[in-house]
């Protein structure tokens, strides 16, 4: 795989941090997360990583963690600004015995300003970019699209797309450099389509839920069928609207593109209610109505497109999104479909690895400075 032989440091953390560490894993890159001592297993994403759980706060611990930097080559740092810096563990530290390591810092209000030692959450982050303002229908409070957007659009993927340029960049010059991510500044060039386009009057202009694109227009909307499920309808384009009304049976001298749009969404309201979902399905798949029905986590998997694709792998219960994009010589595998490690699962193996004998293996747990899972305190 195209990062094999890559080695990674993930500070354990929540959402973005933990799914920086997935998309490297999974295109090859050797994670280990670096855990605290006592920690609950939260990380939902750690499936191939290791776990080393490490008392940060003591001697020890910081030099084993200094060691597995040294021989590594990316650090994930989700912690706030200051926190690694007075562990003495910072990128300056690191950096001055590790020249070629890339250390990434992932936060939600980056490493400068006045919010820069807030806490925050997704919803903070969007709201702070602007993003947030455009979520919502109309008369209705701005609605969070839950914490997709700041958390994984702009927070974790950016960090890792920042990894990757700084590894390309250190193929030519041998050295290494730090990646500030903040979850803002990420959601807000995410977003960077729509801030751009604010001054076409054909797209924006009207109050939230009143434009083309959030819901404002019968043709790009959500429609609820017979048995309760829904289809997603986005019928931009007057050559595909002609098409989607001709399958609902309608004329555009009936139904009008660009007038009367709540009295249209009333209207159409009406007929997708009379035919259940696969009804529908059996209706527009295949055409270029631009209808396609909106599922369920569980659904998506069984869906036919998706499986022609192998879009999804499903364990159990579990259903698992493969990585994207694909890589036609150097594909991306799943780590998902690998044991979901434990806080401190891999300490021993990994200190052994490190070279630390078992003697001194023995003092590092016993002493509580490293953990290991399973109640197992000695080798």
């Amino acid at each position: 795989m195209v990062l094999k032989g890559i080695k990674v440091l993930e500070l354990a953390g929540l959402a973005p941090g933990p799914f920086c560490g997935m998309v490297l894993a999974d295109f090859g890159a050797s994670v280990i997360r670096i855990d605290k001592i006592g920690a609950q297993a939260i990380d939902s994403l750690g499936h191939g990583k290791r776990s080393i759980a490490l008392n940060l706060k003591s001697k020890e611990g910081i030099e084993i963690f200094k060691k597995l930097s040294n021989q590594s080559d990316v650090i994930i740092d989700t912690y706030r600004r200051g926190v690694m810096e007075k562990l003495k563990i910072g990128p300056k530290d690191l950096m001055t015995s590790n020249k070629k390591l890339i250390y990434a810092r992932l936060t939600g209000f980056g490493q400068v300003g006045p919010y820069a030692d807030m806490a925050g959450h997704d919803i903070n982050y969007l709201g702070l970019s602007g993003l947030l303002s455009l979520f919502g229908r109309y008369n209705e409070k701005p609605t969070p699209p839950v914490n997709l957007a700041a958390d994984f659009g702009g927070g974790g993927l950016m960090c890792a797309f920042g990894i990757i340029l700084a590894l390309y960049e250190r193929y030519k010059s041998n050295v290494g450099q730090v990646v500030d991510a903040s979850m803002v500044e990420g959601s807000a060039y995410l977003g960077s389509w729509l801030f751009r386009s604010q001054k076409m009057p054909f797209l924006w202009g009207r109050p939230r839920g009143k434009n083309i694109l959030d819901s404002g227009v019968h043709f790009y909307d959500t429609y609820e069928t017979k048995d309760n499920r829904y289809m997603c309808v986005g019928a931009l384009e007057p050559q595909f609207y002609e098409i989607f009304l001709k399958k609902l049976g309608l004329t555009s001298d009936e139904v009008s593109q660009f007038e009367n749009f709540e009295e249209n969404r009333c209207r159409i309201t009406e007929i997708f209610k009379q035919k259940t979902q696969a009804e529908w399905c059996a209706i527009f798949d295949g055409t270029d109505a631009c209808v396609t029905p909106l599922l369920s986590l569980k659904d998506a998997a069984s869906h036919i497109h998706n499986q022609y694709q192998g879009t999804f792998t499903t364990i159990g219960d579990d259903v698992i999104p493969n990585p994207s994009p694909r890589l036609s010589r150097t594909p991306g595998i799943s780590t998902g479909t690998r044991k979901n490690s434990q806080p401190g699962e891999n300490s021993i193996e990994i200190l052994t690895e490190l070279k630390y004998q078992t003697k001194e293996i023995n003092y590092l747990l016993s002493n509580n400075f490293v953990y290991q899972t399973e109640h197992i305190s000695k080798i």
